[in-house]
Parts: C-alpha cells; structure tokens; sequence
C-alpha cells in the first residue's frame, strides 16, 4: 500500500531507486555489480560504534498509541567521525500481543520522499495484518533528507525567503506581457524542447541551491546502511522488513550490503534494478496506459452510472480530448483551487490526477470519473482536486536543534544545519533520490531519442515521463549502475506482485524475485499499486505467515 504524498510528472517517470554498492569494504565491479560484501560486521568499525551503540529513547508521540525516538547516523559514511550528521524520526506501534512478541518490523512505505514515521502515526500500523500487528512492534522512520529528518531536503525556499524573491525581482515589460506558455505532454519543436530542458535545468539549480551539502548523501545505499543502524539501535540481530514500491528498492539495497541481517524480508510492488533509466521509464509508463485502459474496460464494476462515456472508447475520447485541451490552454478550475494561481491545469497537472487515480482503483475510480465528466463539461476542479494529495507535515524542526540534540549525535562536534524546509518535501526527495540513484546521459540528445519509442509504447504518459526525466540530467551523480540483485547469502525473500500495477508492474516482480537466491513471487491478480495492506485476505494471511513463522509461499502462489 504505497500512497505517495504527491504524485507528479517525476513521479511517473522514475518512481525507485535502483539499488548497488556493496557494504563497508566492498564496492563495484567492473560491470557494475556489487562485490561480494566484507565479512567484517560494520558495527565492528570504530568509527561507527558510536553509531551502532545507540539505543532508542522512546517517549509518548504526539499521536495516542505510538511511540517516538530519535535516530542519529553519519551524514558521509566515508566520512563518519567529522561530525555531520542526519536526526532521524522514528516510530512505533507496540505489538498487540506483547506475550507473544518476536520483534521489531520495519517498513517503508514507498516514495521516495514518503516519511515513514509520519505514516505510522497516521495509522499506517493497521495495514499489517491481525498477526502481524500481534507479533511484531511495527516500526517506520523518516529517511535521510525526508519529512522530519535534520536536515531535510528542499528544493524551494521556505515561505518568508520566497516572498522576499518575489519582491525583490522586478519583471521585465516582455515577462510581464508575454502570456505563459502550456508545456505539452510530447515536446515535438526545437522550442519546446529548449523550454523543457531550461526548465528542468532550473530545477535543478534550485535543490542545489537549497539542498547542495547533503544533495550527494541521501541515496538508497546510503539510507540502506542507516537501516542497519536501525536494526541495532531496536535491538534485534537480524532485520525483519516490509517495503512497499521505492521501499523494494531500499530492501533489496540492505539485502545486497547485510545479507546475513536479514531475518525476513517482503518486497511488495517491486522495481527491478537491472533496468537503466530509459527501460524503467518505458516499464512505468506503459504499466499507467494499461491501467487507464483498464479503467475504461472496467469502470463500470467501480463505479457504475457516474463513467464518464457509455463504452471504453468514449471514455478513452473525452481523456484524450482532455489532454489536448489543456494543452493548448489549462482546464478551467473554481477560484478556490490550488491551480487557480497558475490560470487551471495544464495538460500536465491532468495527466497527473488521473495517473494518481490508477494507485487505488477501489477509493478513486469513481470521484475520477465523475471529475473528468465535469472537466470534459468546463470546470476541472474537481478533478484538480484529485491531484491533490493532503501532504504530512514535517515534524518542527527548530526542536530538535535543541536540548539534547549533542547526545543524540554520536561523534558530533556541533548541531548540524537545519534548512529551512517546506511542510512537504516529499516532492524534493522523490527527485533527489531518483535522481542520484540512478545513472542519466548528461547530453540532452539521448532523451529527445526516447520521445518516440516512450510515444509508442506508452503515448502521453511515455514522453511525459522522458520529459520529466531531464531534472535528473543536472544532477549529482552516484555510483550505481544497473545490475542483477547480488545477494549471496540471504534467506528467501517474499516478492510479491499485482497483476494490474500501474507503477511498479507485475514483470518487474517477476523479474526481481528470479534474481535473488531462494527468491519467491505472490502473485495478486488485481488491479491497482501494491497488494499487501488493501484488504485481501489472502494476501495477507500469505506475508503475515511468512513473516511470523518464516513459511515459504509455494511456487506459482496466486491471490
């Protein structure tokens, strides 16, 4: 159940991180892979023993139930003694059934960007099923950069800073009287191709402006060791750990560096590391057009009169007619929409709300369709309204600068910097982590050469993804590469698969659980994003017996 605060035109091309690197003592190969990891356990390291040595101070949430501590791991792990550190939150619900209790669960809840310690306060504990919940203490935390971590991510200034910005610049009579362009969802012309890379080199400018000393240090690889980190502050020798989409990616990251940590571990709409960026583009996009054509075939089941046309065809029209319109000039929105400051939706922001609607076809299919009626009508706030995803708000961090903050980080000589940061910065670290994750051409010319095989594959949602690709062209860039899961040594791992996934598709599920060691596959023959925590009782009783007493899910398991 992965619900990502936000999804945007990012977010449909490059949703995971690609995992490599090896642990402490390995690295590359020649070809990319990882090394076979050191046998040194890193808690042996003396530079990190006051990193492993923590325990958690666990003190009441400000949401009844659960439980908060604070984590503190090295901002650089070549570099873990210099004092720069990450703060991060961490949560927990306590098993229900405390005398039967084997341990800590750990999940990530997807993104990137998504904080896992906010979504456990949210309720996210209830996703788990009965046994689980009874046996386990289920525990999220806020990754490096993410939510309520010190420092956090932004790729914008804060409020007050923009406010100044935007008084202290002064537009130029030609900006003020030029009327701003609708960006097309296939960039064809040199000039909209020159405005998108413009743009998306401006973006780029902007996280370093405002993110630029921990840009290089919030990669999976290195959130993957903060887990190990983790797993000792709790207590436990080996992990057990759930991870929904990008949470596979981080998953499938500490499997390859501490694969002998691993007690259990489910994968649950999975992304394959072997794709580059391109291959995972085409894979993503065209998981979203079959499951808009899915919904068109389907919509009827769901959400019966309000479908917005009598057949699969007239549906698939008006979504189309709808793209073309906003492309020429945005949808019109009521005054009280967020899109109303930017004159309504443009052809981008309405890709972006029904992209959204294909995650949980059970909750959205029938408000999109009755917001796509009106759009197609002239008002597109509601459908507006789909695309806007209510944010977590980061924890405050002008707290946590204060009392304390010296012990809670082992090693420091000083409180680390703490930017200013949006309530939300979901959106940052979803383009950060992407980004520095995986490896992107530096020359515009290999994306404008993936515009048409993403048009036929995929159509809008194929080269909005490519377009949106390019932020990453500017960006840092670390030293993963593509590869087969290397993992020796890891017990078997649960994958699990939904037939109808429109952004981690089924054969990237396929794909990564042929590549790990005694890997196993759960097929969920569905529709939707992620099967485990959305209330089928099959799935569920499969993981919990799984994670409970380590039963292995028989080849060619259905749901």
């Amino acid at each position: 159940m992965n619900r990502p605060t936000r999804v945007t035109a990012t977010a449909l091309a490059l949703l995971g991180a690609l995992s490599l690197t090896a642990c402490t003592g390995g690295g590359l190969s020649d070809k990319g892979a990882p090394k076979t990891p050191a046998t040194a356990d890193p808690a042996s390291r003396a530079d990190l023993g006051a990193f492993y040595g923590q325990r958690l101070a666990w003190t009441e949430c400000a949401t009844d139930g659960y439980e908060c501590a604070r984590l503190t791991v090295p901002l650089d792990y070549a570099r873990p003694g210099n004092g720069r550190t990450f703060v991060l939150p961490v949560a927990r619900a306590a098993a229900t059934g405390p005398g039967e209790r084997i341990g800590s669960l750990v999940f990530n809840p997807g993104g990137p960007g998504a904080a896992g310690a906010g979504s456990l306060e949210e309720g996210m504990d209830e996703a788990f099923g009965a046994a689980a919940r009874a046996r386990f203490d289920i525990v999220g935390f806020d990754p490096r950069g993410v939510g309520g971590s010190v420092p956090a991510l932004t790729c914008e200034p804060a409020e007050e800073e923009q406010e100044t910005e935007t008084e202290e610049k002064e537009p130029t009579a030609e900006e003020d009287e030029a009327p701003e362009g609708v960006a097309p969802l296939y960039p064809r012309t040199e000039a909209d191709r020159s405005a998108a890379a413009a743009g998306a080199r401006t973006a780029a400018e902007d996280c370093e402006k405002h993110s630029g000393p921990i840009l290089r240090h919030v990669g999976t690889d290195d959130a993957a060791r903060d887990l190990d980190i983790l797993r000792a502050a709790l207590g436990e020798r080996k992990l057990t750990y759930l991870g929904w989409s990008y949470g596979t990616s981080l998953g499938t990251s500490y499997a390859e560096q501490f694969p002998r940590r691993v007690r259990a571990m489910v994968l649950d709409g999975a992304i394959d590391p072997s794709l580059d960026w391109r291959q995972r583009v085409l894979s993503q996009s065209a998981g979203f057009r079959r499951s808009v054509d899915d919904y068109a075939e389907r919509c009827k089941e769901i959400a019966g009169d309000r479908c917005p046309g009598r057949t699969p065809g007239e549906i698939r029209a008006l979504i189309e007619r709808l793209y073309q319109r906003a492309e020429r000039e945005p949808l019109p929105v009521a005054e009280d929409s967020s899109y109303a400051e930017y004159g309504g939706m443009d052809a981008t922001a309405v890709l972006d709300a029904v992209s959204m609607a294909m995650y949980t076809p059970e909750d959205r299919w029938e408000p999109l369709s009755e917001a796509l009626w009106e759009a197609d009508r002239g008002d597109a706030t509601k459908l507006g309204a789909l695309g806007d995803e209510e944010g977590t708000e980061s924890e405050d961090t002008d707290t946590t600068e204060g009392e304390g903050q010296e012990d809670a980080s082992p090693g420091a000589s000083e409180p680390p910097a703490v930017p200013a940061v949006p309530a939300d910065n979901g959106d940052a670290a979803l383009t950060a982590v992407n980004c520095l994750d995986v490896p992107h051409p530096r020359s515009v010319r290999p994306y404008w050469d993936a515009l048409a095989p993403a048009d036929k594959a995929a159509g809008v949602y194929g080269t909005a993804g490519v377009t949106a690709e390019l932020t990453c062209r500017d960006w840092p860039s670390g030293e993963r590469r593509p590869h087969k899961v290397a993992a020796e040594g890891v017990p078997p791992v649960l994958v699990v698969g939904t037939t109808g996934d429109p952004s981690t598709p089924y054969a990237e599920a396929v794909s990564l659980a042929e590549q790990f060691p005694a890997g196993m596959l759960l097929t969920y023959e569905g529709l939707g994003h992620t099967a485990y925590g959305r209330g089928d009782a099959c799935v569920t009783a499969k993981v919990d017996a799984y994670l409970v007493k380590l039963e292995r899910v028989a080849p060619g398991a259905t749901c």
